[in-house]
């Protein structure tokens, strides 16, 4: 690792690098220089990005755009640049794909949010983060992981496995116990796809989005809790501004987390959904009156492609998403469901609270 960083343009010659985070995808070290400063090492996973070079472009081109606009507003941009190499590069590759960025130091990053301010600051930095980069070319931009967020192509593919796995005698007990869930899913299929068509024919803008809005992907100020960074970049694509908000309901405004096997446990607070929706629409200006009615749709429509993403993956002999134990999928799967349908029974709640947040 320390052949590596010597690479790329750090302040002073590394001393250290230890494994650091929880990450699931790429690798993450923590590095420290003679000088005391500190950085971030990552091996990106080229099982989950097949382009690295082009995901990198991605993230060069944002950041530089959102460095150069803070700079002219006289402000500090919320996304941390990648450290150059010697010849210019944001990346080494060397039997793998390594990248550094400086280590936000007095930040902290949160699994769960630990008070309301903490979820409606998640909001104003997602909503921020789409605001500013409104303008943006998003036609520009690669799609690192394709279709990632198209959810009629994960019906596709949920439908493929579906009659593949009624064909393999190894797996056809899989689709009588899932029996329920597959009827579930087929039912919503409309409602699912819904957003994709509105996209599709214009009536929803494309934007620039980040398509992972995990609480985690923001850096918080460690004693004013306020934004300083979204990071994880990997995954900015041309999308939704509605899959971003409704990712962060889903995961955030839950009551039960993404496992929980005791399904009464499982719905959406509407009050915690009331706080990021505040904060969303507040910090993303120039959302159309569509996009912010249509909000709702957004947390209802993730909630169902995840639920149908695990669902798949069980039906494919557990492929994709790692489990702890033999059903696991399936027991995430019921619990996205469960959600889902609590979302759509509060759906005219959930448009009243967005009407006053407007």
């Amino acid at each position: 690792m320390i052949e590596i960083l010597k690479q790329f343009m750090l302040d002073s010659p590394a001393t250290s690098c230890s494994p650091f985070g929880n990450g699931l995808i790429n690798r993450t070290y923590l590095v420290e220089t003679e000088s005391g400063k500190r950085y971030i090492l990552q091996r990106l996973s080229e099982e989950a990005f097949k382009d690295v070079p082009a995901l990198m472009e991605n993230i060069s081109g944002v950041t530089e755009y959102l460095d150069a606009k803070a700079r002219e507003e006289g402000v500090k941009a919320h996304v941390i640049s990648p450290v150059r190499t010697r010849d210019g590069r944001t990346y080494v590759h060397d039997k793998g794909y390594y990248r550094v960025t400086p280590f936000a130091e007095n930040s902290i990053s949160l699994e769960e949010p630990e008070s309301d301010k903490d979820f409606y600051e998640c909001a104003v930095a997602f909503g921020t983060f789409i605001s500013e980069l409104a303008d943006y070319p998003a036609e520009t931009l690669h799609e690192t992981i394709p279709n990632f967020h198209n959810t009629p192509d994960r019906y596709r593919i949920f439908r493929e496995k579906l009659e593949a796995a009624k064909a393999d005698s190894s797996l056809s007990g899989r689709v009588r116990e899932a029996a329920e869930l597959i009827a579930f899913a087929l039912e919503n299929e409309e409602v699912a796809g819904r957003l994709q068509a509105m996209r599709d024919s214009g009536e929803l803008p494309t934007r620039v989005t980040h398509n992972d809005t995990k609480l985690n992907n923001v850096l918080l100020d460690r004693e004013t809790r306020k934004l300083m960074y979204v990071i994880d970049l990997d995954t900015v694509m041309p999308g939704l501004s509605l899959y971003d908000y409704g990712d962060c309901i889903r995961f955030g405004a839950s009551t039960g987390g993404e496992d929980e096997k005791d399904l009464s446990k499982v719905g959406l607070d509407l009050h915690l959904f009331e706080v990021f929706t505040r904060g969303f629409i507040g910090a993303c200006k120039g959302l159309t009156e569509r996009e912010i009615e249509m909000l709702p749709m957004g947390a209802i429509t993730i909630t169902l492609e995840l639920g149908v993403r695990f669902l798949t993956d069980y039906l494919d002999g557990d492929r994709y998403f790692a489990t702890k134990y033999p059903g696991h999928n399936l027991d995430r799967c019921r619990c996205q469901f469960a959600l889902a349908r609590d979302m759509m029974n509060k759906l005219e709640e959930m448009n009243e609270i967005v009407r006053r947040c407007k």
